[in-house]
C-alpha cells in the first residue's frame, strides 16, 4: 500500500502544480518533451536546484530499483525457481541487462525506446488477460470456500 499511496501523492502533487501552472499561462511545461517536463515545472517553483537534485536522484533510484528486480527475476527464472541462486549468476544478469539498455540506446536512440516501449505494451496485454482471469477465478474460488464454510458452520438457537 505505501508505494501506492505514494505514488498517488506524488501524481496528485505535482501533477495538480504542472497543470495549475499551465493554466496561469506558464508555457515552458506544456512545450516541452515528455523527459524534461518535470524539470520545467521545478524551475518555475522556489528551490528549483535543491527540488530538481532531488528529482534526478528520485528517477536514478527508480530505474536502479527497476533494473535489479528485473535482475532478480531473470536470476531467479534460470536458476530454475531457486531464490537464493548463486551471487556472481545474479551479477551477470545485471551486466548483461544494463549492457543490452546501452547499446539500445547508444545504436538507436529515442526511435529504438519507443519501439520498446510499444513493444512492452503489446507484449503486456495478453498478460493482462491472463491476470483479469485469475480475479475471476480468484473470486470464484472464494466464493466457494465461503459457501463451504457457511454450510459446516454450527446452527445456534436464538431462544438460549
Amino acid at each position: 500500500l505505501i508505494p501506492s499511496l505514494v505514488s498517488v501523492l506524488w501524481m496528485t502533487a505535482f501533477g495538480g502544480t504542472a497543470i495549475s501552472l499551465v493554466n496561469e499561462g506558464v508555457t515552458g511545461i506544456a512545450e516541452a518533451g515528455l523527459p524534461t517536463q518535470l524539470f520545467e515545472m521545478l524551475a518555475v517553483l522556489p528551490m528549483a536546484q535543491v527540488t530538481s537534485f532531488v528529482g534526478i536522484v528520485l528517477v536514478i533510484v527508480f530505474f536502479v530499483t527497476s533494473s535489479d528486480s528485473g535482475s532478480l527475476v531473470i536470476d531467479t527464472i534460470t536458476a530454475g525457481g531457486k531464490v537464493n541462486a548463486p551471487t556472481p549468476q545474479r551479477v551477470f544478469w545485471a551486466i548483461i541487462e544494463g549492457l543490452v539498455a546501452a547499446i539500445l540506446l547508444v545504436g538507436g536512440g529515442d526511435a529504438v525506446l519507443g519501439a520498446l516501449q510499444s513493444g512492452a505494451i503489446t507484449t503486456a496485454l495478453p498478460f493482462m488477460l491472463v491476470l483479469l482471469l485469475c480475479c475471476v477465478s480468484l473470486y470464484k474460488g472464494l466464493a466457494h470456500e465461503l459457501r463451504a464454510l457457511r454450510m459446516r458452520a454450527p446452527v445456534t438457537d436464538s431462544a438460549s
